[in-house]
């Protein structure tokens, strides 16, 4: 039976400051290598186990597949990276404090831009030091200025049914290590969740989902995985 879980990336230094942080690479802060460690070895106490490996090319979700996989004494596993499972692109508020941005242009504005369906943040300025169209991992990429989480789906969605589907379609045992609104696209694909209603999905860090799927790899369970007793 296909099996697929998801885990947002562990606390980024960037999450403990409050800054946006969207493509900008930024490491795990202590914490978020204690819920890496802590996730790796919930797994394998439950008995789940993964035949390949998904993440983005973001330094804090490829450290926390690597810390889970430690915990798991499964390193030798598979893993792919791909730039499609990168976290939504921030544009303008990348590096930016949540609450001084906040205190700035009002919280009514700060909210449009962080959780509507459609509207993306300004776009990142041509001469902002969070310019990543230069770095390798990117090249022949289009680097957007700013997604919304519309934009962000729009990028996912496909990788997932290329790369994830067939491999789910063959019986294997996925996991996916990425990011909160990458998740999120995923979530709503496989939650069948509204436009509406997916700005509202808080997904927290380090703790994993699990989807139990049938073989039509439609939906038969999802829980937190700390939730199970």
């Amino acid at each position: 039976m296909p099996s697929l879980v998801l885990l947002r990336h562990g606390q980024s230094q960037w999450n403990l400051e409050n800054r946006f942080t969207g493509w900008w690479d930024v490491d795990l802060s202590e914490r978020g290598i204690e819920e890496a460690n802590t996730a790796g070895q919930l797994l394998r106490a439950r008995g789940l186990d993964f035949d390949c490996c998904f993440t983005s090319v973001l330094t804090r979700a490829i450290r926390t597949l690597d810390l889970v996989l430690h915990a798991m004494d499964r390193s030798w596993l598979p893993v792919t990276k791909d730039w499609r499972l990168n976290e939504r692109h921030y544009g303008g508020l990348t590096g930016l404090n949540k609450a001084e941005m906040t205190a700035q242009v009002g919280a009514d504005q700060v909210k449009i831009w962080r959780r509507s369906f459609d509207i993306p943040p300004p776009p990142l300025p041509a001469d902002s030091p969070y310019v990543v169209s230069g770095d390798r991992r990117y090249a022949g990429v289009q680097v957007p200025a700013s997604e919304s989480l519309k934009d962000t789906i729009a990028r996912v969605l496909p990788y997932y049914e290329a790369e994830i589907v067939p491999v789910l379609r063959a019986g294997k045992r996925v996991l996916v290590v990425a990011h909160g609104n990458s998740l999120r696209a995923l979530e709503k694909h496989l939650s069948h969740i509204s436009d509406t209603d997916i700005v509202g999905l808080e997904i927290p860090t380090g703790k994993p989902i699990v989807y139990d799927l049938n073989d039509d790899l439609s939906v038969k369970r999802r829980y937190y995985l700390s939730d199970e007793a």
